[in-house]
């Protein structure tokens, strides 16, 4: 017995030995939570979406509670969970309006064409490394979903062959900006009315032989606009979101209908007897 009895004396007084050490390891080595961490923690709404610009929510709670972010970046929250950090840090916050995300792309399957017949990984970045991507277009959507797989609110689909973003589920993460290859995602103010659907630097005559809906830069939103809000900037129109006032002239004169609104995905057919040139 003696020879059993031993040993588990041993184990039994090493052991609380060791509870002990750890014990006040634990209590000298312990690090007070912040309560206002913890706080803006519990106001924010967990998509860990990375819209902010930090890893996740706490993340970003530790940073606005240090003092080292503002309190109103996290856009899946919105205005409301600006106003409840604002509570917590004793402080007013005025919200900046909703973002959403747009794809400057309306070459669909009708309105061009393409170049060879792609059989390789269902990824836009993988088409993309292939002279461009398979459509004639180079500044086309590639309509394989790289932004659609990583959409955390599953408010994209592929329609048409062209990425289109459901903007009332939209939260304005960022995400499909950073996976699309060409560049043709962006944020926009949700009061935004119109955009311009296209995104190609080719030259009118090189769109026209290219895409149907494409811009042909032939400047007739430029010269219609009221507010001077449009230019053209690499063969393509580009609207002045801090000048437009939503009047929708550019929509009604642009030749190729390649204006559209915002909430309105589906760009219209172009006027068939409207000479493009004017």
């Amino acid at each position: 017995m003696k020879e059993y009895f031993l040993p588990i004396l041993f184990f039994l007084g090493a052991g609380a030995v060791i509870g002990i050490l750890l014990t006040i390891a634990s209590r000298i080595f312990h690090v007070k939570t912040d309560e206002t961490v913890s706080k803006i923690s519990e106001v924010l709404p967990g998509a860990n979406c990375g819209g902010c610009g930090y890893s996740g929510c706490d993340g970003y709670a530790e940073a606005v509670a240090g003092g080292k972010a503002p309190p109103d970046l996290c856009k899946p929250g919105g205005a409301a969970v600006a106003a409840s950090i604002g509570k917590i840090l004793g402080v007013e916050v005025k919200a900046g309006e909703r973002e959403v995300a747009f794809v400057r792309c309306n070459g669909n399957c009708e309105a061009t064409e393409d170049k060879y017949q792609y059989i390789g990984t269902k990824s836009c970045a993988a088409v993309e490394r292939f002279y461009n991507g398979r459509g004639k277009c180079r500044a086309r959507c590639h309509g394989m979903g790289d932004c659609a797989e990583v959409c955390p609110n599953n408010c994209i689909s592929i329609q048409n062959g062209v990425a289109v973003v459901d903007p009332t589920n939209c939260i304005a993460c960022g995400k499909c900006i950073k996976v699309c290859p060409n560049k043709l995602i962006l944020l926009v103010k949700e009061s935004q009315r119109y955009m311009v659907r296209c995104y190609s630097p080719d030259i009118g005559k090189v769109t026209r032989q290219i895409c149907k809906n494409g811009c042909i830069s032939c400047g007739m939103c430029v010269r219609k606009c009221p507010e001077k809000a449009i230019v053209i900037d690499e063969n393509h129109a580009e609207i002045d979101m801090t000048k437009c006032t939503g009047c929708g002239t550019c929509a009604q004169v642009c030749p190729v209908k390649c204006i559209t609104e915002l909430n309105n995905p589906k760009c219209p057919e172009p006027e068939k007897n409207k000479n493009r040139t004017e």
